[in-house]
């Protein structure tokens, strides 16, 4: 979306290594989530760190406990039109030394250094929107050292 002004500022890709055309299964990305858009200082200079990702099953999500030198929100949100608060699943997410079952649409609030993750999508019984973000120009995952 180049050709105008302020056209560079509309994402409409995942990162190139997570890019997939059609959906789920394809270029060898599993076909439990499909990754959306991802905006950083790479993509848009002087852009914040933002991922979104369709989830669609149960999996563990493949990111190990870590900390950021950021605050980072991570969002949740269910897909029942009839029930938007309804997050249509479980997701199990570590919080420090804390384990919680997100069953609710909801924003995680991820203070700078604490430590979070795993994350694991215990249930979806119909797809679950997914987005983190954080104030931070890249995403830069810290090896967890504590809460």
């Amino acid at each position: 979306m180049a050709e105008t002004k302020y056209g560079k500022y509309i994402v409409t890709q995942a990162r190139p290594d997570r890019r997939a055309s059609g959906g789920p299964e394809k270029n060898n990305l599993p076909d439990n989530r499909t990754y959306m858009a991802y905006l950083d200082n790479k993509i848009i200079p002087g852009g914040i760190y933002v991922e979104c990702v369709w989830l669609w099953k149960a999996f563990e999500y493949p990111v190990e406990p870590h900390s950021h030198d950021f605050d980072e929100v991570l969002a949740f949100f269910g897909t029942d039109p009839e029930n938007p608060e309804d997050l249509c699943g479980e997701v199990e997410l570590c919080l420090g030394d804390e384990q919680h079952l997100l069953t609710k649409s909801c924003l995680v609030y991820v203070p700078k250094g604490l430590k979070h993750c795993p994350m694991i999508i215990r249930r979806a019984d119909r797809p679950i929107f997914h987005f983190s973000t954080g104030n931070a120009t890249e995403y830069i995952r810290n090896q967890a050292t504590g809460a």
